[in-house]
């Protein structure tokens, strides 16, 4: 008898998991508000919308989101199927019509014969109990209603659920000037927690200065201005006064340039991202700048002249759960046994980040794989999400989640072998499963 699976959301991630467990032969019932009720973002009926852009980035297959869609289309990804359909052209990026994306979507859950919709909000996970579901998927994604936000901090905590998402450009450490930049703690130079790239007063002010006129992103009138003095913008921070840094994130105060032997007029600290310290995160530098213009204000930093961002900054509106305090490494939340979260509400960061998480939840629940190699683009995206970490923040794919590669290459050659690891290991994984 096949087993019924429940899925709240029909965005990117609930859509493919719900495919994922149909195609296998499970039973489906994919709850969607929709519209009954829409998000501050939303606008159209059709599942799967995108909202921001209509761009799955890169296709490049020396890239760790260029090795995410192909793993993902070779486990037979809903997403990766209609967006090769309805694809524009994009130079090396993938993108789609978004209107023909989601519409192809659409069609093809109404008419898989194992996938139910049902338009009807869902404010909380006892509504379903009766349901007699074998298991639930929580795929509401980072504008999850007020109602279902609420009920699942109560099942998690409060404090391990996040509705802002403020995140830091990370650095490749093998990008950063050495003979520039030096490791070295506060008050104590002989431990090397941080990365310290050490500006004098004319660099600082220079710097200071670009930040304050750097182009903006604009907020979406869905998230207007939430600044925390947790987390100020970088450049919010300059625009109180040209000191207003030095006396905060970039204070100099108990570190000493090896160079000259005093303390710089201001440094900027970078914070080991995982234990091989591969990936630096750039302390105290969530922003708004677009993308263009952190990369070229960064790029002032001494050090940093040359550095390759895994990662670039951004402040928005994301509702999402401290993966590693509240989920298995299988996705299912510890103090709800039965239930799972999937795409960008369990911590994940993207478009095709949450689509793959729907996907590997699905191709799991359905029994058909288990967790990928972490030296994988899936499993280090899966890997980011149980592993521990102070200040977890949602994360888009990247080398920096991989296990490190453990041989000296050239910068240039770096990606290439990331990239060759990973395939081989998802080949031998792929045939294993």
């Amino acid at each position: 008898m096949s087993k019924t699976f429940g899925i709240i959301g029909a965005g990117l991630a609930g859509c493919e998991a719900a495919w994922q467990l149909a195609s296998a032969g499970c039973d489906v019932v994919l709850y969607e508000m929709k519209p009954q009720r829409f998000s501050p973002a939303h606008q159209s009926e059709y599942l799967a919308e995108l909202v921001c852009s209509n761009s799955f980035r890169s296709a490049e297959p020396e890239t760790g989101i260029g090795l995410l869609k192909l793993e993902m289309a070779e486990l037979g990804s809903l997403v990766m199927d209609v967006a090769k359909g309805t694809e524009v052209p994009a130079g090396k990026a993938l993108a789609v019509d978004r209107d023909l994306f989601s519409r192809e979507m659409t069609r093809r859950i109404l008419e898989h014969p194992r996938i139910t919709l049902v338009r009807r909000e869902i404010a909380a996970l006892s509504e379903l109990e009766g349901e007699g579901h074998a298991a639930l998927i929580i795929t509401a994604g980072p504008l999850a209603s007020d109602a279902l936000s609420a009920d699942l901090a109560r099942i998690v905590g409060r404090d391990a659920l996040a509705f802002y998402d403020a995140i830091a450009p990370i650095v490749l450490t093998d990008s950063v000037d050495m003979s520039v930049a030096f490791w070295a703690s506060r008050y104590a130079p002989e431990e090397k927690d941080y990365l310290n790239c050490p500006m004098s007063e004319e660099e600082y002010l220079a710097f200071v200065r670009e930040l304050v006129a750097g182009e903006k992103v604009e907020p979406r009138e869905f998230e207007k201005e939430i600044h925390f003095e947790g987390c100020l913008p970088i450049e919010i921070m300059a625009e109180r006064g040209e000191m207003t840094l030095s006396f905060g994130p970039l204070k100099p105060v108990g570190l000493i340039d090896p160079r000259t032997g005093r303390q710089p007029y201001a440094v900027i600290q970078l914070r080991a991202e995982n234990l091989e310290k591969t990936a630096m995160n750039m302390v105290g530098f969530q922003t708004k700048l677009k993308y263009g213009e952190q990369k070229r204000i960064f790029a002032m930093i001494p050090g940093l002249e040359q550095a390759e961002f895994l990662r670039l900054g951004s402040i928005h509106r994301n509702t999402y759960v401290l993966a590693p305090e509240v989920l298995t490494p299988t996705l299912e939340l510890r103090n709800r046994p039965g239930s799972y979260l999937a795409g960008q509400i369990s911590g994940v960061e993207g478009y095709l980040e949450s689509a793959a998480t729907g996907l590997w939840l699905g191709l799991h629940l359905a029994g058909k794989i288990d967790l990928p190699p972490q030296e994988t683009a899936l499993g280090a995206l899966l890997g980011h999400l149980r592993t521990p970490a102070k200040h977890f923040q949602p994360s888009n794919v990247h080398f920096g989640l991989m296990p490190a590669l453990n041989k000296k290459a050239p910068k240039k050659k770096r990606k290439e072998l990331y990239a060759q690891r990973a395939r081989e290991v998802w080949k031998m994984w792929i045939e294993r499963e």
